[in-house]
């Protein structure tokens, strides 16, 4: 069992879900939380574990490392404390709300040469490490094109907007995929519930290796849907989260039957298998194995300040249906220069 001590700082949504797993895990050593209702609430199910106002309380406790779980507006400032006080740190996504955040973080943990993970979630999921492999394999052939359905009917944020909220799952698994940067990003959507914030948008993203894709999110959406596509020359994976038995789909391209005229065909669907891990107990456990000295692969600042940049210049982009109403996120500058 771990002895390594996280503090979970935030005790909202996914907050619980870091502070239950890293419970089972044997590593919870401590939540920060400042609703005193919350902070009551969650001392009567974890009563071994102490519970603080603020970070400042938390530094008079000897704990190896933190998880910032607050919303995204508090990320730089938690962020640079965590890391002048020579702590690792993980951060919840989107890293920050604007560029300059984000590189402000960097120079502190430059400075300081410390550890800090950015939770971009699925790229520690057990299907999406399988189609990782299978890229790298050949499956698929040459890639192509991948798309992202990310939709939902459900909580509306009011400080980022839909873009902000869902795709940076997206943008790191087609960094992940991919393993370069978009030289085009180009954004478009409509913001209907709140002014200048979106509530829909779809991206087409421009690949210097020729490789193309879309990220589609919504919060509109009447149901739910998390669909993973991505395209090679000679196959596709399917990949659909959103569902309980979440199946992982590959399609061998069938070129047989081509004689004189181009025809598509796929051969019938093959099932792959991988493991069933859960993706945020595996993200904590490497946060864990960081923590004790194992080097940051993936889900670091670099990536995740990547993600951020690619989200201002899709931003920057964004034009709502009503030419009356052009609306990038509400705060921060935007750059639309790659």
């Amino acid at each position: 069992m771990s002895k390594t001590k996280i503090c979970v700082i935030g005790a909202g949504g996914w907050g619980k879900n870091h502070i239950k797993t890293l419970s089972q895990l044997n590593a919870l050593g401590g939540i920060v939380e400042p609703n005193e209702e919350k902070r009551k609430t969650i001392h009567r199910l974890y009563p071994d574990v102490d519970c603080f106002k603020s970070f400042e309380d938390s530094t008079n406790v000897d704990l190896d490392g933190f998880v910032i779980a607050t919303p995204p507006a508090t990320h730089r400032d938690l962020a640079i404390k965590i890391l002048n006080h020579a702590k690792p740190v993980l951060v919840e996504k989107p890293l920050t709300l604007t560029l300059d955040e984000a590189e402000s973080i960097q120079v502190a943990a430059s400075g300081l040469n410390r550890k800090l993970l950015v939770g971009h979630l699925l790229l520690f999921h057990p299907a999406i490490l399988k189609m990782k492999e299978m890229i790298n394999n050949g499956d698929l052939g040459d890639l192509q094109y991948i798309y992202s359905n990310r939709l939902n009917l459900g909580v509306v944020r009011k400080e980022e907007n839909v873009f902000w909220s869902f795709a940076p799952h997206d943008i790191s698994l087609f960094q992940f995929f991919t393993e370069s940067f978009p030289n085009d990003v180009q954004s478009s959507g409509g913001a209907f519930i709140q002014e200048n914030i979106h509530d829909t948008t779809i991206t087409y993203l421009n690949y210097p290796n020729g490789v193309q894709g879309h990220i589609y999110v919504s919060w509109l959406h009447p149901f739910k849907e998390h669909r993973l596509v991505v395209i090679g020359s000679k196959g596709s994976l399917h990949f659909e989260d959103s569902t309980d038995s979440k199946p992982l789909l590959f399609y061998e391209k069938d070129m047989g039957n081509i004689v004189n005229e181009l025809s598509l065909k796929n051969k019938p669907s093959k099932i792959i298998k991988y493991e069933k891990t859960l993706p945020l107990t595996n993200e904590l456990k490497y946060f864990i194995d960081v923590i004790g000295g194992k080097p940051i692969n993936k889900a670091s600042l670099k990536e995740g300040i990547d993600v951020v940049k690619i989200l201002e210049i899709a931003t920057a982009s964004l034009i709502d249906s009503s030419p009356s109403k052009k609306s990038p996120l509400s705060k921060g500058a935007h750059r639309n220069e790659i």
